[in-house]
């Protein structure tokens, strides 16, 4: 229930920002896809990185002449891979991996020290959308619905076209495992963007 309110939430959002967007110069918005290349830290999961993929909307609020404000929406896929002692710490046969579903809000400072060249910072916010149901087979969750991280780093701009490069640390254990290993989110988020308004 919680999480249909929260899409009903982001679809007001982006429409109200649609339609300020129409009236207002200082307003961008756009859309944009990509690749996650992410691994969960902790014992249970294998140490390398994995691919998933990143879709959504971004705007971009201009608070002067080399600052922004921009909030995005995006829907992420994070996969990994477990490590040998995850079955054997919960007695699971056949698992080999977790693919995670967020819907992400990352909201991030922005200075262009030149037009073509943008710093970014921030905090994003996720909400788990669905988990891997052939995890536990009793139905039980292993793991918890909120992840907040913190993001850095850059975007090209070219005409109407945003290229971005980011890092990203999760802060909280996203394990919902009454246990003593934390589970946390950590990697890069390569994407193309386009600016439409």
């Amino acid at each position: 229930m919680k999480s249909k309110m929260l899409v009903l939430f982001v679809a007001f959002l982006c429409v109200t920002i649609f339609v300020i967007a129409q009236k207002t110069p200082f307003l961008q918005l756009g859309f944009k896809a990509g690749a996650n290349v992410i691994k969960i830290d902790g014992k249970s999961f294998n140490d390398k990185f994995n691919y998933g993929y990143s879709l959504g909307a971004f705007g971009a609020l201009r608070l002067g002449e080399k600052w922004q404000i921009q909030p995005e929406v995006l829907f992420n896929q994070y996969n990994t891979r477990s490590d040998s002692s995850f079955k054997h710490l919960y007695d699971i046969k056949n698992f080999k991996g977790v693919k995670l579903n967020y819907l992400s809000i990352p909201i991030l400072l922005n200075y262009s020290p030149v037009k073509f060249f943008t710093l970014q910072a921030g905090p994003q916010f996720g909400v788990l959308l669905n988990k891997n149901e052939n995890l536990w087979t009793n139905g039980k969750s292993a793991f918890s619905n909120g992840d907040f991280s913190m993001v850095g780093g850059v975007q090209l701009n070219v005409a109407n076209f945003k290229v971005s490069g980011r890092y990203f640390v999760g802060l909280n254990d996203i394990g919902d495992i009454n246990n003593n290993e934390k589970w946390k989110n950590k990697g890069f988020q390569l994407s193309v963007g386009m600016r439409i308004l």
